[in-house]
């Protein structure tokens, strides 16, 4: 048996065999099954968390997804955030003929044929999003999400190069390389932290024999975190959100209304263009955020009405009304969803499908009503100083 990728660490009187899988190699894939078979360990842990693990043995979840749920519990940015990277995985796996995450597929289903206990080793990736999410500021969160919709957008294939690079790196990170570059600090939630998770995991499975399937980028950090115990606590902690988006997101419809109402007072003239221009700004970019989403005439129609009153109340969302709208007249059926692991391959298949649509409507028309408010807002500002 090849010992390449492979480390030992004996610790405590239990054997930890790390295996370092690259996530595009069929060759990691044999691997993990063939070190399984011939150790026979009591625990074998893979790199998944219940989530990921539940969407690999479930394959017909997508067509039991409730739509207006997703909308209503204000989880239609982070589906399609989670489609964009489920896009970006199969997109490798398809080139190097291979199913996404194999070798943890391998793991799950050597672990079951040895009769050894499978250990879901890696932190909830909505944790580490919302950690990562806590690292970056305004507009780093706007260049994230640029930088992961844009992946999908992406059609050329890989080369050696890069493949051998991928081969190094963990998937998560090698989709955020370019990302992380321009913020160094993200390596602590997306890599260091993870190390920490995993490796202490991996020290609690049970068993003398523990098997452990990880991308190699894991393998170094695990070998020196492995040495020391690891609080998981504050590592499963969600920052707490600051609370000046909160103050601020109050603050501007309130300014905003003491304008127009004192100028209706001073100059009810200028109060009606305030209006219209508050109106007009924020319908027309949220509606239009809704038509590039290919949406319905009346989703359009529901974001150029909601956009002006959401804007002034930060608990509501223009994108939420105009998506329920879209899925009522445009409900998605069976089909859509069978074909959507295929669909988010492409621009054309992203737009598409009536699942993605509705997902792009509600981002896209947000988006759009947020823009608005801003130039909105400056204009209602500009009427009120033009009126004194």
């Amino acid at each position: 048996m090849s010992e390449e990728n492979i480390t030992r660490i004996h610790l405590n009187d239990k054997e930890y065999i790390l295996i370092g899988t690259a996530h595009v190699s069929k060759q990691s894939a044999e691997q993990v099954k063939e070190v399984i078979e011939a150790e026979q360990p009591d625990s074998v842990c893979v790199e998944l968390d219940q989530q990921r693990y539940q969407s690999i043995i479930d394959g017909n979840k997508w067509k039991e997804m409730d739509v207006f749920k997703v909308i209503k519990e204000k989880k239609a940015t982070l589906l399609l955030m989670n489609l964009v990277i489920s896009s970006f995985q199969k997109r490798m796996a398809k080139q190097f003929g291979i199913k996404p995450g194999q070798e943890m597929i391998q793991g799950i289903e050597s672990a079951n044929d040895v009769g050894a206990k499978l250990v879901l080793a890696d932190r909830n990736i909505q944790i580490t999003f919302a950690r990562i999410w806590a690292n970056v500021g305004f507009w780093g969160k706007a260049q994230l999400m640029f930088s992961m919709i844009g992946s999908i957008f992406n059609n050329e294939s890989v080369t050696e190069e890069e493949l051998e690079r991928l081969k190094s790196e963990d998937m998560l990170d090698a989709m955020l390389s370019d990302f992380t570059k321009n913020f160094p600090k993200l390596k602590v939630p997306l890599i260091d932290e993870r190390d920490q998770y995993l490796a202490q995991k991996i020290k609690e499975a049970p068993g003398q024999k523990i098997v452990a399937v990880l991308g190699a980028a894991h393998v170094p950090g695990i070998k020196e975190a492995i040495k020391e115990d690891h609080d998981l606590k504050p590592l499963m902690k969600i920052p707490p959100k600051s609370k000046w988006p909160k103050i601020i997101g109050w603050s501007i419809p309130a300014i905003i209304l003491a304008i127009i109402a004192y100028t209706f007072i001073a100059n009810p003239t200028a109060g009606v263009q305030q209006t219209i221009s508050w109106v007009l700004w924020n319908g027309s970019f949220s509606a239009l955020g809704a038509a590039l989403a290919f949406g319905h005439p009346l989703a359009i129609l529901t974001a150029f009405i909601a956009a002006p009153i959401t804007s002034l109340n930060p608990l509501l969302a223009a994108g939420w009304f105009a998506g329920l709208v879209q899925a009522y007249f445009r409900r998605p059926n069976v089909a859509d969803f069978e074909s959507l692991s295929e669909d988010v391959f492409s621009l054309k298949g992203f737009w598409n499908n009536k699942v993605t649509r509705i997902l792009l409507i509600v981002t896209l028309a947000n988006l759009g009503s947020s823009l608005g408010t801003f130039i909105g807002g400056a204009d209602v500002i500009r009427l009120f100083f033009e009126n004194l």
